[in-house]
């Protein structure tokens, strides 16, 4: 099976040779079959939100989906086979993400060989037949590692069964992948928040959906907004309701680091020495804040090990070729399809080693645990759970308006919002008739009995079992605090020593007062026995008293078959009220 290694090799060398006449972009990167699964997943996933269901997929049907899609890509499509539902939606998603994100899978390559290879190379390396086997991981392990060539790292089969290395390493190519194609929004999804800098699925959504408006790259909205916060100024700075204005550290922290990576790429010509310091640097922010004795420190340990011995190796052949008759790309005569073209000339050789690094792990088997990689539980390398591809590529739950409590809950929030409040008995203020506080407390408004219950009063105001008494104020301001009529022109005196009955209780002013002469004055509580006396009383006032007099109080008499009047007086009050006092006086009498 040594043969079938190296044809895998041999198709991806031509391709990296040739890869100008069929793309556009020398930068374009391989997706392995574990990035090929991992996009099908998504784009199930997304067809099935476009049918009007949920961001969800379950994994029976991206397995079933996963060996149609090979068998469909190769050719190899029985006539019998039942193609899943909604198939030619999700390869068109399938192809879009890969076209969006500049990369391309293993079956491309196999089908752009005959049109990319020469005639010093050989005709069909690998059958469709064995490249199916190889993806669907249908080809035993041992066939891979009994290679005549010598084994590396990334030529093993790692061990899934360590999924904190298996993520590790997936995470240290990630952040090298966008180092040489900035356009891989799966490699960025996987860096984003590793190590964590609080930009969980909030920040990715936000994000996604401001690439999508502006029709660019993951990659270029965090770069384009950042530079736009740091150089853009009033004028071109990102508005305060930029949804991404609530991401700005995690999002800079980014950004940031990735400066950090692309500096020391431009900056060491030596592309052994660049590889490992761009290693060592990935490694000490995966380990920052952990102890030796951590799985993730040791997983982080020992992949950077490895990287950089495969580094070497890979510069050190390179080497070789270019001083022979290599058919690499020479630093000192670049061509228009050229790694970094027009640009510096700083790094070309270090991404040439990084590109042939990416080409090895994409070569590497699938992984046997198909779970392991596409399940939403499994822990990240930040300690979070449930924070894995399709995951973080799902919109968050947005409410719909309705209540999603039940009825029951909602009922009952409802009666104890109805239920009175009951609220601590309050001490007001001698003066606190002149607040502007229209509503009393609970427990005095229930204190006052209801207007009907008082056809006297147009105020419902408490009824106290206190004896009558005459209001001998001489000034016309002591009038009642609620009035029952607007009066429209001042009462006489007469009218204001009119006695009051012991049924309405003390109360003074034109609450009670006629709006008539003397003839049309309301009965008192004072029974008379015959019309002369009475006739008497009226001559008695009109004549006999003057109008700057109070009048003469009289004691109160007993109503035939009702309760006896009680006999209390009350001294006139000799001093003269300033304006406003009455008011209060009466109010606080209450």
């Amino acid at each position: 099976m040594a043969s079938f290694e190296d044809g895998l090799k041999t198709m991806v060398k031509t391709f990296r040779r040739e890869c100008h006449r069929a793309l556009q972009s020398e930068r374009t990167t391989i997706h392995g079959a574990d990035g090929m699964l991992m996009v099908l997943q998504l784009a199930m996933a997304e067809v099935n939100k476009q049918q009007g269901g949920e961001f969800k997929v379950a994994l029976s049907d991206v397995l079933m989906a996963w060996k149609h899609l090979l068998l469909d890509k190769l050719h190899l499509t029985p006539h019998n086979f039942a193609r899943p539902e909604n198939y030619d939606l999700i390869l068109e998603a399938y192809k879009s993400f890969l076209k969006c994100s500049n990369t391309v899978d293993l079956v491309d390559i196999h089908s752009m060989y005959k049109q990319l290879r020469v005639d010093s190379d050989p005709e069909e390396p690998v059958s469709p037949v064995q490249l199916f086997e190889f993806l669907s991981g249908s080809m035993e392990v041992s066939e891979l590692t009994d290679s005549s060539v010598p084994s590396t790292p990334s030529s093993k089969r790692r061990p899934c069964s360590s999924q904190v290395k298996t993520a590790m390493r997936r995470v240290f190519c990630s952040y090298l992948d966008l180092l040489v194609n900035s356009k891989n929004d799966l490699a960025l999804a996987l860096t984003l928040d590793v190590p964590s800098r609080e930009l969980g699925q909030a920040a990715f959504t936000d994000l996604k959906h401001a690439a999508r408006n502006t029709n660019t790259s993951l990659f270029l909205a965090v770069t384009s907004f950042v530079r736009a916060i740091q150089l853009g100024g009033k004028g071109y700075a990102p508005a305060q309701s930029d949804p991404l204005r609530k991401h700005v550290k995690g999002l800079s922290e980014f950004v940031q680091f990735l400066d950090n990576l692309e500096e020391i790429l431009g900056e060491i010509p030596d592309p052994s020495a660049c590889g490992a310091r761009l290693v060592t640097a990935i490694r000490a922010a995966l380990v920052k804040g952990r102890s030796s004795g951590d799985v993730v420190y040791a997983a982080a340990e020992e992949t950077a090990k490895d990287l950089k011995e495969r580094i070497c190796q890979l510069h050190q052949s390179q080497k070789q070729i270019s001083n022979g008759t290599g058919t690499g790309i020479s630093p000192a005569r670049p061509k228009a399809y050229a790694i970094n073209h027009a640009t510096a000339y700083g790094g070309r050789e270090a991404v040439k080693v990084l590109m042939a690094l990416l080409d090895e792990e994409a070569l590497a088997p699938p992984c046997g645990n198909k779970a392991d990689l596409l399940s939403e539980d499994q822990p990240a390398l930040s300690g979070a759970e449930g924070t894995c591809i399709l995951t973080l590529f799902r919109s968050p739950e947005v409410s719909a308006g309705c209540s999603p409590e039940p009825l029951r809950n909602r009922v009952q929030s409802q009666q104890d919002l109805l239920k009175p409040k009951v609220t601590d008995r309050v001490i007001r203020s001698q003066f606190a008739c002149t607040y502007q506080d229209d509503e009393l407390p609970l427990n005095r408004v229930l204190e006052f009995p209801s207007s009907s219950q008082v056809p006297t009063c147009v105020h419902p105001a408490p009824k106290h079992k206190i004896s009558p008494a005459v209001c001998e104020d001489p000034e016309p301001e002591c009038t009642s605090v609620f009035p029952a009529k607007p009066a429209t022109e001042s009462p006489s005196a007469e009218q204001r020593g009119v006695h009051r009955g012991a049924a309405l209780g003390p109360r003074c002013g034109n609450a009670q007062s006629s709006r008539a002469g003397p003839g049309n004055r309301k009965k008192t509580g004072v029974h008379t026995q015959d019309k002369g006396s009475k006739r008497k009383q009226v001559d008695a006032d009109q004549h006999g008293e003057s109008e700057n007099q109070p009048p003469k109080k009289k004691p109160p008499t007993s109503i035939a078959g009702k309760m006896p009047a009680k006999n209390v007086s009350k001294a006139p009050s000799k001093k003269k009220l300033i304006a406003g006092q009455g008011k209060l006086t009466s109010f606080f009498r209450v």
